[in-house]
């Protein structure tokens, strides 16, 4: 799910914050100063952009009326632990046609699953509003950005397998997400650590912190998740787990239309 130069861009609610990265964080205080900065920026501009959100990832792009023609542009509006991920910002614009997921060996062209699995790099975007229901899990090659603009991910519940997974020593910071455990007896784990021996992914950094977790759900953490190196992130704080119903409660699609502002 996780590699090098993956960047999963369905989501910005950026008050409920699931961080991926596949590079190990150095110094996570000077990352959470630069994002405290951005945030104070776009607050700041609340007063005089009538399209400001407060949202320094969403103010980036939606005050531009052209925004649909360079979509790309979104990955370089990245801040935080996963900033340098540029997925498909290199690659071309692939559409989505087809809601259909009847093939998870071989998939149709048109349908989602066929486009994170093709070698090159693509930023995927869809033809209209649609509802894909997986048959299985989705497995993503490098160099992919799925593209949704406005669907939001903190309020995990209907995996099968698992909710997180990651493979290639990637980074997991969770705040404040909730997740609701499937009823199958042996689907209850958060996380899922890919193509690796206990002796390897015990070193990666997986870490929960006031995730709200229900129905038997349970996160592994990892590596340094307790360390004081990561402690400095908290000066970035998540709204509680338990507010992320009313949080998400209106979330969908944005009403965007091609040649104004979002």
């Amino acid at each position: 799910m996780v590699s090098s130069s993956l960047l999963f861009m369905l989501f910005s609610l950026f008050m409920l914050p699931l961080i991926v990265s596949s590079r190990p964080v150095h110094d996570p205080e000077l990352v959470v100063n630069e994002v405290q900065r951005k945030m104070n920026e776009s607050r700041r501009n609340l007063g005089y952009l009538s399209c400001g959100t407060g949202n320094p990832i969403d103010d980036c792009w939606r005050c531009d009326p052209t925004w649909e023609k360079n979509r790309q542009r979104l990955a370089d509006c990245a801040i935080g632990f996963g900033k340098n991920a540029i997925g498909g910002r290199d690659g071309k614009i692939y559409v989505v046609t087809d809601s259909s997921d009847d093939d998870a060996v071989t998939p149709k062209p048109g349908t989602l699953r066929y486009a994170v699995i093709q070698d090159e790099p693509l930023w995927i975007i869809f033809e209209r509003d649609m509802t894909i229901k997986l048959k299985e899990e989705l497995i993503m090659n490098s160099f992919k950005t799925i593209d949704g603009r406005g669907a939001i991910n903190n309020d995990y519940t209907h995996w099968e397998m698992y909710a997180i997974g990651g493979s290639a020593n990637p980074t997991i910071n969770s705040q404040g997400n909730r997740f609701n455990a499937p009823d199958i007896r042996f689907s209850k784990e958060v996380t899922k650590h890919e193509d690796a021996p206990e002796g390897e992914w015990k070193n990666w950094n997986w870490r929960s912190e006031g995730d709200l977790l229900m129905n038997g759900a349970f996160f592994t953490q990892s590596g340094e998740a307790a360390s004081s190196s990561y402690a400095k992130a908290s000066s970035l704080s998540a709204r509680p787990s338990s507010l992320v119903g009313t949080l998400t409660g209106t979330s969908g699609a944005l009403n965007c239309k091609k040649g104004s502002r979002c």
